[in-house]
């Protein structure tokens, strides 16, 4: 070999070697922040085994436990979740599957015309004049090139940059499983909430019904007093309109008993139908402690804080897959099958053909694209950060926010429930005052129309002593 001819080969390694050291630069690394603390307890202490908040431990109601359970099964967007785990699933699948060798079968055909001045044109030519080829071992012009076998390429995680890739899509198929997790409690907290509000409407219901029979009598006594002339027909006017305003009221609290029905077979996946529920409920008590324990046992346990910390892994795993994209790929191809130029000749003994090319690659001209490519990874990964951070912080809230919640509507509830006892009372009173002639109908008026808002507001104070407490369920995680 000539000299000048090595001087070439070892100016165009240099130079190659420096396009390599030059596509391997790194990148600047981003440093994420600083993960805020949680506080040591939350601001109650309220100790009792934490079999006390799982979902057959609150939910008790054979009625709400058939929803929970139908609604787990049948609701259309859990059913959509369970897609969308698949699909994670499968993508994992095919990260491992890019560390492997990919093999496929092969059977293709072209035509070729080769011109007289491209070096396969003047080879063939001269190929055909040789003495030491057959007729069969001739080229035809123009020429045909088929091949059947098998074709193989593989590229070799020398870097890590597959497996970082696998990496993230692990994490990324954790997250949806958390995801749908997060989904089922939610779920299950929106089937008890209208549960229980659906209860109380068929509470106040009652109410209304039992205050209407109350109406009733006040008004015949009226009227029998009008009769006598001891009552004015301005007292039975008042009387009738008092009755009318209460029997008003049951229709929109039936409109909003079809809505909550509604609602709720939505979230069963089916058509509107009757919603068995147990209406004494709402009467029932609710535990007396719940448990909190400490924010690093349980915040920790929930499964969108488990999501967001998964999606954190996948997005660190997509950030060193992006800073190995620059280093150079090693990428092995080969092949092995018939290869002939003639058609009838394709599968003889002769047309046996193999290949392999080995080859290593790195980027030069594209290297702006992989900077932003990595630029977008470490923005994904600061957003994961950020939502993880932010996941801690409004667990922590919500707990502390349902723990007062619940305290505070039981003691708000025990003064309602003096209040409606020393109301019934009042009335009892004033009827027997206005019979002896010493209190007004009016007097009368006000005390039962005292009664009714009362025990609505009653009811209501249990409804949303409930809902602290489902949401307390959901703030732990379910």
């Amino acid at each position: 070999m000539k000299l000048n001819q090595i001087k070439n080969i070892y100016y165009y390694l240099f130079s190659a070697a420096l396009l390599l050291l030059a596509a391997c630069n790194p990148v600047k690394r981003v440093t994420l922040p600083e993960t805020v603390k949680l506080p040591e307890k939350f601001n109650t202490m309220v100790p009792v085994p934490e079999e006390a908040l799982r979902w057959k431990s609150i939910f008790t109601q054979k009625e709400l436990d058939t929803l929970i359970s139908g609604a787990l099964k049948n609701n259309l967007d859990m059913k959509s979740g369970i897609q969308r785990v698949l699909i994670a699933g499968a993508n994992l699948k095919l990260s491992k599957a890019a560390l492997f060798p990919a093999l496929r079968a092969s059977v293709s055909g072209g035509l070729d015309q080769f011109g007289k001045y491209t070096m396969n044109g003047v080879g063939n030519y001269d190929t055909n004049f040789s003495e030491n080829i057959n007729a069969d071992q001739k080229i035809p012009g123009p020429t045909p090139d088929y091949f059947a076998g098998f074709r193989s390429s593989w590229e070799i995680d020398i870097w890590g940059k597959l497996s970082k890739r696998k990496e993230a899509a692990y994490h990324r198929y954790l997250s949806s499983t958390k995801g749908l997790k997060w989904y089922q409690t939610q779920l299950t907290c929106q089937v008890a909430s209208l549960y229980y509000e659906l209860v109380a409407l068929d509470k106040r219901l009652k109410i209304l019904k039992e205050n209407i029979s109350l109406q009733n009598k006040g008004l015949e006594v009226v009227e029998a007093q009008m009769t006598g002339g001891r009552a004015t027909a301005l007292a039975v006017s008042q009387f009738k309109a008092q009755r009318t305003a209460t029997q008003g009221k049951q229709f929109e609290i039936r409109q909003a008993i079809t809505r909550v029905e509604n609602q709720l077979n939505l979230l069963l996946g089916r058509y509107p139908a009757k919603i068995r529920r147990d209406t004494s409920a709402i009467n029932l008590p609710l535990p007396k402690k719940v448990y909190a324990g400490l924010p690093s046992g349980i915040l920790l346990n929930r499964p969108d804080v488990q999501q967001a910390e998964e999606e954190l892994k996948a997005a660190k795993a997509d950030v060193a897959a992006a800073r190995k994209a620059f280093l150079p790929s090693l990428t092995l191809d080969a092949y092995a099958g018939y290869n002939a130029f003639k058609l009838t000749l394709l599968f003889s003994p002769g047309s046996l053909a193999a290949g392999f090319l080995g080859g290593l690659t790195a980027p030069v001209l594209n290297r702006a694209g992989l900077k932003n490519a990595n630029l977008v990874a470490n923005a994904h990964q600061l957003n994961a950060f950020y939502q993880y951070q932010q996941s801690l912080i409004n667990g922590y809230q919500e707990v502390t926010m349902q723990l007062s919640a619940l305290e505070n509507y039981k003691q708000a509830y025990d003064y309602k429930t003096s209040e409606v006892a020393e109301l019934k009372n009042a009335v009892s009173t004033a009827n027997d005052l206005y019979l002896a002639g010493y209190a007004s109908y009016l007097d009368v008026i006000v005390a039962q129309g005292s009664v009714l808002n009362v025990e609505m507001e009653q009811v209501d104070l249990k409804q949303a002593s409930y809902a602290a407490l489902i949401g307390l369920y959901r703030a732990l995680g379910g």
